[in-house]
């Protein structure tokens, strides 16, 4: 017989409980165990006014973007509608079946106002890193550091050819193009820099090319991540380019030394992190351990000799060539001493005309100068260093624990959606990446201890 819904008279009154209607092993119940934001609003007092009307809870407004960046909502406005609708949602943003969800744009408000200002993401992603070490997954050993490009919210068909910051007209008013040019008058090499080809909907995004594809303007993200569980300590935002991807390594180390006391003992990175510089930075003034391929631009695959076949005597600091001659860095005496090194700092050793003339090995070694020039980094030591640190058996291994870092940028990119900014500007990539990354820690988070009841610390006999 067929049934019916009919009935003559709706129910008045419902007995209603949403923690009865959260599955238990719901991702969100595992997060939420983690969360603590019992300090969130002490650390925002000092942004907001003590008159006027309530605002919106801060605390609710991370925890809907939590659930954003960590189920791949992109959108702020399909957020408050998912959020309305699903019951999960309300349970873990403390909303009851009758409470209202936020406008949309009281999330754009709040960011570019006192969240911006009080870097309120960094501290919600410290908050987290705390919790994983205090979970024990991070081994504060072994580091891996990489970069990835995401796409910025520009077009690839409109562009300026220079970088002057005038004639702007409209555009001015933004952001995005207000932050671009306060960095022009700062002067700040690290920010920005003379591009042929500049965005005028967002300046600070830089116009690169992924192999094989189209170029477009482009934002990167640096991970910090520790090898033990894959957990990201630490996050940085710069413009798609190696020289500010290789610099941010220097103050991802600093910052997670200084705020978590985490010392990094052993750097796993790829060739790009192989400069000479870097790599001075990490031996000589940090003890670092570098597990990083050095960036080598000395040998030759022409046929003729490379640098590797010179021998290095460091008592004498000279060269010696496969025809037994010597290279100094200078071949005659100056009454006031020259410096060695040049801008690049690099020392070049140089043979003795006469040497190289009748030497019958010149077709292999200098066919098209006079002489035979080799070069010598200042901070060659430190490449040394590296060259036999790759030689070891555990450099096999750090190899392969450098994918933790492409494992999750791949699954920031499929998985949580962080394919394209929504943000423009180099805070707005910041805000966005600080995000994710913090979604990336949660979801781990949940995935080795999500099931079994929380880890308590034993306290020291006595």
């Amino acid at each position: 017989m067929m049934g019916s819904n009919e009935k003559p008279q709706s129910q008045l009154f419902y007995s209603f409980n949403l923690e009865e209607l959260v599955p238990e092993d719901h991702l969100l119940r595992h997060i939420d165990r983690f969360l603590d934001f019992s300090d969130l609003r002490d650390h925002l007092a000092p942004y907001y006014s003590h008159t006027g009307r309530p605002s919106v809870d801060p605390e609710l407004m991370i925890r809907m973007l939590l659930i954003g960046y960590c189920l791949g909502i992109r959108s702020e406005r399909q957020l408050c509608e998912e959020v309305r609708l699903n019951l999960a949602y309300r349970w873990f943003c403390r909303l009851s079946i009758e409470d209202k969800v936020p406008d949309h744009s009281t999330f754009s408000k709040n960011r570019h106002g006192r969240f911006r200002e009080s870097e309120v993401f960094r501290y919600v992603f410290e908050q987290v890193l705390a919790r994983c070490i205090e979970a024990d997954l991070v081994g504060g050993e072994g580091f891996a550091v990489d970069a990835s490009v995401v796409r910025a919210d520009a077009s690839r068909q409109r562009y300026r050819s220079d970088d002057d910051d005038d004639g702007w007209g409209s555009g001015s008013g933004t952001r995005a193009v207000r932050e671009y040019l306060e960095a022009l008058d700062e002067g700040n090499p690290a920010g920005v820099t003379p591009a042929k080809r500049v965005s005028p909907t967002d300046p600070l995004a830089r116009w690169t090319a992924a192999p094989g594809g189209p170029a477009f303007y482009a934002y990167s993200t640096n991970y910090l991540v520790d090898t033990e569980a894959g957990i990201i300590v630490d996050v940085e935002a710069t413009p798609a380019h190696r020289t500010w991807e290789v610099n941010s390594t220097r103050t991802m180390i600093e910052r997670v030394n200084e705020r978590t006391g985490l010392k990094v003992g052993r750097l796993i990175g790829d060739t790009a992190y192989g400069t000479a510089a870097l790599l001075a930075w990490m031996v000589d003034e940090q003890g670092i351990e570098p597990h990083v391929p050095v960036w080598e631009k000395a040998e030759r695959r022409d046929g003729t000799f490379s640098r590797s076949d010179f021998r290095y005597d460091a008592e004498s600091d000279t060269y010696t060539c496969p025809a037994e001659k010597t290279l100094r860095p200078r071949q005659r005496h100056f009454r006031k001493l020259q410096t060695l090194a040049g801008k690049d700092e690099m020392v070049r050793y140089r043979a003795s005309v006469n040497d190289c003339r009748v030497c019958p090995m010149k077709a292999r070694c200098c066919p098209n100068t006079p002489v035979r020039k080799v070069t010598r980094s200042i901070h060659e030591s430190a490449r040394d260093v590296a060259r036999a640190v790759a030689a070891t058996p555990a450099y096999q291994q750090t190899r392969r624990q450098r994918k933790q870092v492409e494992m999750l940028f791949a699954h920031m990119k499929r998985v949580l959606k962080m394919d394209r900014l929504r943000l423009r500007g180099l805070s707005g990539a910041r805000d966005e990446f600080l995000l994710t990354a913090t979604a990336q820690n949660l979801r781990r988070l949940a995935k080795y201890l999500g099931t079994d009841p929380p880890r308590v610390q034993e306290s020291p006999a006595g």
